[in-house]
């Protein structure tokens, strides 16, 4: 009996193994977008509706009585492909899409000219398509498909000639790139995709955001872009701006124990919004301050004011004042490295759930907890002095 369950429980184990090693296997085929959820497929999928269904209503319903050439050419589903669920994507662009798809069909028409035998023909237009759309900054994957229907398309392409380069091609990558415009006007992507600005130094100097002058560079990304070996499908800048936000938040998750609450002043000196600015100054110069929470009756956080706010003339701190930066006390201390280094904010309130003031973090704050946690750890991960070490087993 005992050698029978052993039989069993090797059969039920190999049967596991086998599975794993299936899903393994499959998830190689499983496509992963990163950043995408159910909202933006969602999203993705409206708009490919409505952008093709436009395009191609427009088409059939205005040019169908000039010309015997297809209203919608297929290349145009996947150009809305990229249109519409990923508008980031360097390969969405308008260009992209307009140029890609209209020189590619213009080779396409051309090396069926020259070329009789179609399927020799199909593999050097797209050969050649890649070509053109790589040195003229356009490459778009439809474009392929663009230049393929150009040599394969049938009777009516044939016929069609030169003319198919301009309709339906290049009118529907048009239309199709106007859709996608309006459309995410409403669906909260950026279209035409720009790039957030580099961050540039508050202070009006030539050097660089404090920030920004340690740590990656552009020649770091350049150098492990060239060892990658591959092209990505992503635009130089925003992978700039994604690794900075990595780095910030890798450096908050090692630092998650320290909250605003811990290390906060919690012995605040403000002034009241309807306060003289002259009582703003006296304070800040009294106690040295750079900068000084403003706040209402109640208590709660209306505002900063610091010396350059107190340069004009005005009757109230509450005309001057600047817009506060809030946090919460359980907030990650580290959080707070983004806008205590932007070069224009200098100390932060820590504000209760109703907006209460409790405390504040300077700059001085988080730098001392930087350099006291860096210590620690340091000191954690030193060997042990030679002389202290115990010895060796004999």
């Amino acid at each position: 009996m005992l050698p029978k369950k052993r039989l069993l429980l090797r059969r039920w184990r190999a049967t596991l193994l086998k599975k794993r090693e299936n899903r393994r296997r499959l998830a190689l085929f499983r496509p992963i977008l990163p950043g995408a959820n159910l909202k933006d497929r969602l999203i993705a999928c409206c708009g490919a509706m409505i952008g093709l269904a436009a395009t191609g209503l427009l088409c059939h319903n205005l040019l169908t009585h000039i010309t015997a050439a297809p209203a919608l050419v297929a290349p145009m589903g996947a150009s809305a492909v990229l249109l519409f669920a990923v508008p980031a994507s360097p390969l969405a662009q308008p260009w992209s899409i307009i140029g890609g798809n209209t020189l590619s069909a213009l080779v396409g028409v051309m090396v069926a000219a020259l070329i009789p035998d179609p399927m020799l023909a199909g593999g050097v237009a797209v050969a050649l398509a890649i070509a053109t759309m790589s040195m003229t900054r356009c490459l778009h994957p439809p474009g392929g498909a663009a230049a393929l229907t150009a040599v394969i398309g049938g009777p009516a392409v044939a016929a069609s000639g030169m003319q198919f380069v301009l309709y339906p091609v290049a009118v529907n990558s048009i239309l199709l790139v106007l859709a996608g415009w309006t459309f995410h006007r409403f669906s909260g992507h950026s279209y035409p995709h720009r790039a957030a600005p580099k961050p540039v130094n508050s202070h009006g100097t030539a050097d660089p955001p404090a920030r920004t002058r340690a740590g990656l560079t552009a020649d770091d990304l350049d150098e492990a872009i060239r060892e990658l070996g591959e092209a990505l499908d992503v635009n130089r800048d925003d992978l700039s701006a994604l690794l900075e936000k990595a780095e910030l938040h890798a450096m908050e998750r090692m630092h998650a124990g320290i909250t605003c609450g811990d290390i906060m002043a919690r012995d605040v000196v403000s002034v009241r919004a309807e306060a003289p600015p002259e009582v703003a100054r006296a304070r800040l110069i009294e106690h040295a301050f750079r900068t000084l929470p403003v706040v209402d009756r109640g208590n709660v956080v209306v505002g900063m004011v610091g010396h350059q706010h107190l340069v004009g003339n005005a009757s109230t701190v509450a005309e001057v004042m600047a817009p506060p930066v809030t946090a919460g006390p359980e907030t990650p201390a580290f959080r707070l490295l983004g806008p205590l280094s932007d070069g224009r904010t200098h100390e932060v309130a820590i504000v209760d759930g109703h907006g209460g003031l409790l405390g504040v973090v300077t700059q001085t704050d988080l730098l001392l907890v930087m350099a006291r946690t860096n210590l620690l750890q340091s000191l954690e991960g030193a060997p042990s002095p030679a002389g202290l070490e115990a010895p060796a087993p004999r």
